[in-house]
């Protein structure tokens, strides 16, 4: 079974602690008077795309999204992306995993899964200046590496993180509570590592001792959609990243998923999408 290509932080000599958990680079430095292209991947790490301009195309699980200046892209780990930056582009990328911001922290946690849940950010100028602003803070510390810069740099992403919230706050009406938010939150985590061997509600209500009742409760009432219904756009999504992403059959990606009937994966991957498996693989790759 072929796994969906990841990209990891590479560690090096210099620097072996840093490096393999952080990282910021400059785009006009890492573009380097190239168009930057790359194919369909994941990576092991949160991705963050911070463009003051540019242009090109970016696609994050298969939405489409037209690059342009005063923008944020945030990838969790696990999705997946295809990027093409056009020569000229200026921002920052940035590139950290889990275990350099406060593994330990459940509140710093809580405010990372709350920013990363959002794909694009296009705050008004002021804001993104400001949110920009932080950034080269950050960048200067990773440069110049000064006694404290390491908690410099975490303190700095806690505070970007905030800015991202508060944006969203801004973009987006939310009468929920933040106990459904939390359990919410928790629950969509949950879905992003099981789903291949876990696709019943009572099993994820189980996960977060909740009652079926309490979790369907949660997800109508902060997405509008039930926990079935939620399941169901998660198997489709893992089943879509394989299609696309590796060159599986389809039975290989249907027992991967956890399914021993072929037929039956792709009525159902057919009755979600409009196509069976290798109709869409065909359509989109």
């Amino acid at each position: 079974m072929e796994k969906i290509p990841i990209r990891y932080i590479n560690n090096t000599p210099t620097e072996p602690s840093l490096s393999g958990s952080f990282n910021i680079r400059s785009l006009r430095d890492l573009l380097n008077g190239k168009d930057m292209v790359q194919e369909l991947h994941g990576h092991d790490y949160f991705f963050i795309l911070a463009l003051k301009e540019g242009t090109g195309d970016h696609e994050i699980d298969f939405t489409q999204y037209e690059v342009c200046g005063n923008s944020i892209f945030f990838l969790r780990p696990g999705q997946v992306h295809r990027l093409m930056l056009k020569v000229g582009t200026t921002g920052y990328l940035i590139r950290f995993r889990i275990d350099f911001y406060y593994p330990r922290d459940k509140v710093s946690n809580q405010l990372l899964r709350k920013a990363a849940k959002v794909n694009l950010y296009q705050p008004d100028a002021d804001r993104f200046q400001k949110l920009l602003s932080n950034l080269t803070y950050i960048f200067n510390e990773y440069t110049d590496k000064q006694d404290g810069y390491l908690e410099v740099i975490k303190a700095n992403l806690g505070i970007f993180f905030i800015e991202l919230v508060r944006q969203q706050s801004r973009s987006f009406s939310n009468n929920v509570n933040p106990y459904m938010q939390e359990r919410l939150e928790e629950f969509l985590q949950l879905l992003e590592t099981h789903i291949s061997d876990q696709k019943q509600v009572t099993q994820y209500a189980a996960m977060l001792n909740l009652s079926t009742y309490q979790l369907n409760a949660i997800t109508k009432a902060t997405l509008g959609k039930t926990c079935s219904e939620r399941i169901n756009e998660q198997i489709i999504l893992e089943s879509k990243r394989y299609l696309l992403a590796t060159s599986n059959q389809v039975n290989q990606i249907a027992y991967h998923m956890g399914y021993e009937d072929v037929s039956y994966f792709i009525r159902f991957f057919k009755k979600q999408t409009g196509y069976s498996p290798e109709a869409f693989r065909n359509n989109f790759k």
